[in-house]
């Protein structure tokens, strides 16, 4: 599971930066714009939203496990998402897991 947790991490840093490109490209870096295109229609609204709750439970979960370097998942999670914060999250918890228990 743990090589299917890397991947997903960077299919979910590489696909949405693809379309986030295309965005800046077409729109330019404006960070107002940006918010309101998240809102556009009921469509978005709602994949933010779902987006957003999402985040905040990935954010209150690693809180109660006092994760240690959960300040790379939280800077992952706002400047990419968390199609590659969690994924990135699962991979080095597999991999402390894996480390731990004997062979």
């Amino acid at each position: 599971m743990k090589h299917v947790y890397l991947l997903g991490a960077i299919l979910g840093a590489v696909v949405p930066y693809a379309f986030f490109t295309n965005h800046f490209l077409a729109h330019g870096v404006n960070l107002p714009e940006f918010v309101a295109a998240l809102f556009a229609n009921g469509a978005a609204a709602g994949f933010t939203a779902d987006l957003l709750i999402s985040s905040a439970v990935f954010w209150a979960y690693m809180f109660s496990q006092r994760e240690p370097k959960m300040w790379v998942f939280i800077l992952l999670n706002l400047t990419i998402g968390l199609s590659c914060a969690l994924p990135a999250y699962l991979y080095v918890i597999t991999s402390r897991q894996e480390q731990l228990s004997p062979a």
